[in-house]
């Protein structure tokens, strides 16, 4: 079996008595879609924090691409190829769609400035961002200020600037909210397409996306992971049935 690109292993984060994440360990595998899902309070957007940065695990490991990452920085880790979209949006609102993308090429260019001409007319910048654009279906939505695109289209969005980036893998923190059944149905064979560029470690409370996409399931409940599997595997798994699927 190929490496894992990403690999937690006993990741543990308290706060005062609990224990928002216990002993969880997980492997993001090249080319896969796992998906990590639970009841609400379950952890799962703490343990999404962790990996990323915006959030310091009490112990445990996390390493990508043979790397630890514990003491990098949020800025380090999307340098190093992880890219993220979570629940509450990081986007400069005041910027259109496609700004916030040029802001993410600008940042892989190794450029913080531009002196000579005007960054909206450089096509070093423009053409790679409405790419990414085009690619998650807001090119019609590239001049928009972020502020007034839906919860959906922002989740978009970021996606786009992850791109942009070159992320080697994406953790997606329920990129499903917000979104009507036809923008859902969208996103799905967005992702499912995605992952062919790099492996996705999903986030998500929509239960028919997740077993259209995911390749592999992890159960998360009350900070710790109950069972990994299959599709199959975790639908006909009696200790999630009872914890979050439902006995039916």
């Amino acid at each position: 079996m190929a490496e894992p690109v990403l690999s937690i292993r006993n990741l543990c984060k308290s706060f005062g008595a609990l224990k928002a994440t216990e002993d969880v360990s997980i492997d993001l595998y090249p080319g896969e879609i796992h998906a990590l899902i639970g009841p609400n309070g379950a952890g799962k957007s703490t343990l999404i924090h962790q990996i990323a940065g915006t959030l310091k695990a009490d112990s445990g490991e996390i390493v990508f691409l043979g790397d630890r990452l514990n003491d990098l920085s949020v800025a380090e880790r999307a340098r190093r190829g992880l890219g993220r979209s979570f629940q509450v949006s990081s986007l400069a609102t005041e910027f259109s769609a496609l700004r916030n993308v040029m802001l993410a090429v600008q940042s892989v260019q190794g450029s913080s400035f531009r002196f000579f001409r005007p960054v909206t007319s450089d096509a070093s910048l423009t053409e790679p961002a409405r790419a990414a654009l085009a690619r998650v279906g807001l090119e019609d939505r590239a001049n928009v200020p972020a502020a007034e695109l839906s919860h959906g289209e922002r989740r978009q969005l970021e996606i786009a600037i992850a791109l942009a980036l070159g992320s080697k893998a994406f953790l997606l923190d329920e990129p499903m909210a917000g979104m009507g059944p036809e923008g859902s149905k969208a996103l799905t064979g967005f992702l499912s397409e995605l992952r062919r560029q790099a492996p996705i470690l999903l986030i998500e409370h929509d239960m028919d996306a997740v077993f259209a996409l995911a390749d592999r399931i992890s159960v998360l409940v009350y900070g710790r992971v109950i069972a990994t599997g299959t599709v199959d595997e975790i639908r006909t798994n009696p200790e999630v049935r009872r914890a979050y699927l439902g006995d039916e």
